[in-house]
């Protein structure tokens, strides 16, 4: 059985958005919040999940999504995050 891999998009206290992967997104966030993980996550914790992407079929697509979401103005991605499309 294959993996479901899954972009996130977290806000945490400080106001900033974080993008990720992950194959579990809620478990993902919960690391974040228990200060393991990255030096960002520590420093800018607690997060709160505000979007996770449909299922890709492995991690490679879902990391080619993840990176072009970084590449995104925050403003695209916060319209990301409220279903707003222009």
């Amino acid at each position: 059985m294959c993996k479901k891999w899954y972009v996130y998009i977290a806000r945490a206290r400080t106001g900033r958005l974080y993008t990720g992967i992950t194959t579990d997104p809620g478990k993902r966030i919960r690391v974040h919040n228990s200060g393991r993980g990255s030096k960002f996550a520590i420093n800018q914790g607690p997060f709160e999940l505000v979007y996770v992407s449909d299922e890709f079929i492995n991690k490679a697509r879902a990391r080619k999504r993840e990176i072009q979401i970084k590449k995104w103005s925050r403003i695209k991605k916060i319209n990301l995050v409220n279903g707003i499309w222009i």
